[in-house]
C-alpha cells in the first residue's frame, strides 16, 4: 500500500498549450501498469483543447458545473457525480461552465507511455460561452 498525502505534491498550472483559461492540476498519479490521472480544476469558462486518448478516458465530476463535447456531438452539461467515458481515439474537450468553476478527476491508461494527444484549442463558438 502507498498513501500519497494531500499537500505532498504542489499544485501546478495547466499548460497554456493544453488549456484555455485558468486550470489547476492536483494530485497527479500513476498506478501500477499504465494508469494515470489527476484532479483538474477549471475556473469559469476554462476548458481543455480538443484531444484524444489512445485507450479512452474516464472523468469523475466532483464539484461545480461543467461542459463536455465529443466531435460532432452537442455540448453536454456535466455535474457532480456524473461519470463521463470517452472512447479510445474519440476527439473531445471538457471544462467549466461560463459562470461556474468545475473540478473532475481524470483517469486514462497509457499506450506506449502516452495517455493523450493534444490538438487545436476549442473556439469560443464551439464552447458556446
Amino acid at each position: 500500500m502507498k498513501i500519497t498525502r494531500t499537500g505532498s505534491q504542489p499544485s501546478r498550472k495547466g499548460p497554456e498549450d493544453w488549456f484555455t483559461g485558468t486550470v489547476r492540476l492536483d494530485a497527479a498519479f500513476s498506478g501500477s501498469g499504465n494508469l494515470s490521472g489527476a484532479t483538474v480544476t477549471f475556473e469559469p469558462g476554462a476548458r481543455t483543447a480538443w484531444h484524444t486518448h489512445p485507450l479512452g478516458q474516464t472523468l469523475l465530476v466532483v464539484s461545480g458545473l461543467g461542459r463536455a463535447q465529443r466531435e460532432g456531438g452537442p455540448v453536454e452539461e456535466i455535474r457532480p457525480g456524473d461519470i463521463i467515458w470517452f472512447e479510445p481515439g474519440e476527439k473531445h474537450w471538457h471544462g467549466a461552465a461560463p459562470g461556474c468553476a468545475m473540478s473532475h478527476i481524470a483517469i486514462a491508461e497509457m499506450l506506449d507511455g502516452k495517455a493523450v494527444d493534444w490538438l487545436e484549442k476549442v473556439s469560443d463558438a464551439d464552447y458556446g460561452g
